[in-house]
């Protein structure tokens, strides 16, 4: 049963989109919603960004693709999705019934692929689009697009003119310069960011004596990434005039307050879901009894305390 708080109001609004929540499950830790919502209680979710998409589908990394380290796991998916078309087909209608907002999480490996993904998302009742900057330039010998602000404001740009949808570029914490690449991709024509994504890292096995995956570097999330993600939201909260969605290690209330508190809008719970999953639940009702204990109305009353 869904507690009633005297005071809180969780409401919020992304990029002119309406939340029930701040708290949003994060891409590739919550499915498309459906297994949740056995377990979860929707109404506590502001939105579900599924897991990301690319053009066509793809199979995935070989190897080893989980490795947990303290306070952290290192993952190299290597974006196992069905594709843009199946997502559409199949997918979002399921997730639009859920009750959060549906966020499609896309990403490509040439500007073309990225063009094409989101035409066709464009084109449905989706709610956003999350812009994955983190994956892969072909064309650019294998470098990220989110590394390089240039490289980065080129794709948003492009996306840009193929869609009429709330764009939230996702950023990664391997960029040159944090900063400079969340204002190149506000000018680029992002309606809102979110940062971060997963830090470069590797493990590696002793008894073979090589790496663990067969990449070698892989992506770090989880608490150990906590501390850095939340300076790095706080830079950019201060820099730019788009809503910022802050993540990184987000698995209590408490956290989330503190990125609220560094100017984000919204949160996003990850990790702590392969833990706990009822963790985007517990983060949410976490929130509307500490502003009820402190008498806090609305977030708006909080967001951006710290700056």
């Amino acid at each position: 049963m869904r507690e009633v708080y005297s005071l809180a109001d969780l409401h919020v609004t992304l990029c002119g989109v309406p939340l029930q929540s701040p708290v949003i499950a994060a891409s590739g830790t919550f499915g498309f919603g459906q297994e949740f919502s056995r377990i979860v209680d929707m109404h506590w979710l502001g939105a579900i960004s599924g897991k990301g998409l690319t053009l066509e589908g793809k199979a995935g990394n070989e190897g080893e693709r989980l490795y947990e380290t303290p306070a952290g796991l290192i993952n190299s998916i290597g974006l196992q999705n069905p594709g843009v078309r199946h997502f559409i087909e199949q997918e979002l209608p399921a997730m639009k019934r859920l009750g959060p907002a549906a966020m499609a999480n896309l990403g490509g490996s040439t500007i073309d692929t990225y063009e094409e993904g989101a035409r066709l998302l464009d084109a449905t009742d989706v709610d956003l689009i999350e812009l994955n900057i983190s994956c892969p330039n072909v064309k650019a010998g294998g470098i990220a697009y989110g590394i390089r602000a240039e490289s980065a404001k080129e794709v948003v740009s492009r996306v840009r003119a193929c869609t009429k949808k709330p764009l939230v570029v996702k950023l990664s914490p391997n960029a040159e310069n944090i900063t400079e690449m969340a204002l190149a991709c506000e000018a680029a024509g992002a309606d809102g960011l979110s940062l971060v994504n997963t830090f470069q890292a590797m493990a590696i096995d002793i008894s073979t004596r090589r790496p663990v995956f067969q990449n070698v570097f892989a992506g770090l999330s989880g608490p150990a990434i906590r501390p850095i993600a939340l300076r790095m939201v706080y830079q950019v909260c201060k820099a730019v005039h788009v809503p910022v969605v802050g993540l990184g290690g987000i698995a209590t209330a408490e956290d989330a307050l503190e990125f609220i508190m560094a100017g984000a809008t919204a949160v996003q719970v990850g990790t702590a879901s392969f833990a706990n999953p009822h963790a985007c639940e517990e983060v949410a009702r976490g929130i509307a009894a500490w502003m009820d204990k402190n008498g806090v109305k609305t977030l708006d009353e909080i967001r951006g305390a710290a700056l």
